[in-house]
């Protein structure tokens, strides 16, 4: 029988911020001051190098209404990173876990910070060292295998939603002299967000017009035939690409940044590929062509915060606390849709060595015969998660005057 140890509770964020990282770690440390067992409620800055630097600090000495206010507060409160642990930094971790008697390790992150769980997780029990180590899924990009969708996407899946809409309402209005808009999301290697910006779409009138996915190559010839239908049928057209876009030979459309070529888990940065595919539409077509790029305000933007996210944030939370009372270690909290018409999710656990590094595409079945929009399939998965309805814009009929002769 697994003796549940009493000690303090370490919990840390990391990987890019999103708008509900905070609630998140609300829920970590409501559910752990309602446990005996836990005896203190410890933060670690910046991720796992605030183990590594001796920097922790004590949560409980907080004021409660601030630690409330978190979770309406984006961005990671604690400070995050992106940092592979080495193996110089094992005796390291260890030292401060046992010095600051940590029992329970919660990590808040995305697919590189299920990695450093893992091996934290791995290091205890090599080591003898009795750790309950539980990882709660956060990124935008939905990527994460195991689970349902991840606390983040939904928040981000509304801002682009909603900033598509009003793109495609710009666009139409300026399309005498600008009548191509591009917008280039973030998303890595899964086109969960590229998709998302389908979102608010009602009509063909609508934006977006077509959406180009990471997971399908694009080549020029056929980006410029599917642009000049829209064209001619509408007069203008607003285009969703990916920032990690490829070609059909599966280099990246856009380029690598010159200044930070790689991230600590080999990531590479690109940059550009809005912009380049301007130019390409203005030479071959002779259109003008203007790209948008909302960069990483897309991943926090609190005014777009999905209600339905917020929730679900504060619940992998709470529930990362009650799995590692119960004895369970190495393990990732999970959100399982129940069947049915209404939407719901209750949560589960799944092995951290499986999702650890791996990542999640978007399905065949959410991508249509075309690959360049989405299908009925995927907006009946996403909608719901984007929690209260999105704006309902409309369209003046513009009952036209007839017109007066000389």
């Amino acid at each position: 029988m697994t003796i549940t140890p009493k000690g303090n509770l370490l919990v840390g964020q990391s990987g890019g911020c999103t708008t509900v990282m905070n609630a998140s770690l609300v829920g970590v440390i409501h559910e752990a001051l309602k446990h005996k067992l836990i005896s203190g409620i410890y933060g670690t800055l910046h991720g796992v190098l605030g183990i590594l630097n001796g920097e922790l600090v004590d949560l409980q000495a907080e004021n409660p209404s601030t630690i409330e206010g978190l979770r309406l507060t984006p961005a990671a409160a604690l400070g995050s990173c992106r940092y592979r642990l080495q193996p110089a930094d094992t005796a390291k971790v260890l030292q401060t876990l046992n010095d600051y008697s940590v029992r329970y390790f919660i990590y808040i992150g995305g697919n590189d910070s299920a990695d450093t769980a893992h091996k934290i997780a791995q290091l205890a029990q090599q080591s003898g060292y009795d750790l309950r180590v539980i990882h709660v899924p956060k990124t935008i990009d939905n990527d994460l295998p195991l689970t349902d969708h991840c606390p983040g996407y939904g928040s981000a899946a509304r801002f682009l939603a909603i900033a598509t809409q009003e793109a495609g309402r710009d666009t139409e209005a300026m399309a005498r002299s600008d009548p191509i808009k591009f917008i280039e999301v973030m998303g890595r290697n899964a086109g969960w967000l590229a998709g998302a910006c389908a979102l608010g779409k009602r009509t063909d009138e609508d934006a977006p017009h077509l959406i180009y996915f990471p997971e399908r190559p694009l080549a020029s010839n056929k980006l410029l035939t599917d642009l000049e239908m829209v064209y001619r049928r509408l007069g203008y057209a607003v285009v969703i690409v990916p920032e990690t876009l490829r070609d059909e030979k599966g280099q990246p459309l856009g380029t690598v940044s010159e200044t930070r070529l790689k991230d600590a888990f080999g990531h590479p940065y690109i940059v550009g590929v809005a912009s380049r595919l301007c130019r390409l539409v203005t030479d071959e077509l002779g259109l003008c062509a203007r790209w948008d790029k909302p960069g990483t305000i897309q991943r926090m933007s609190m005014t777009c915060v999905s209600s339905i996210d917020l929730e679900e944030a504060y619940l992998t939370g709470q529930m990362a606390v009650r799995y590692a009372l119960e004895g369970h270690t190495d393990r990732m909290v999970t959100l399982m849709r129940e069947p049915g018409p209404a939407y719901c999710c209750t949560t589960a656990l799944a092995d951290l060595a499986e999702v650890a590094n791996s990542e999640r595409p978007l399905p065949d079945a959410y991508l249509n015969a075309e690959e360049n929009f989405v299908t009925s399939a995927f907006v009946a998965y996403a909608q719901p998660l984007l929690g209260s309805p999105l704006p309902q814009y409309v369209r003046l009929r513009k009952f036209c005057l007839p017109r007066l002769t000389d």
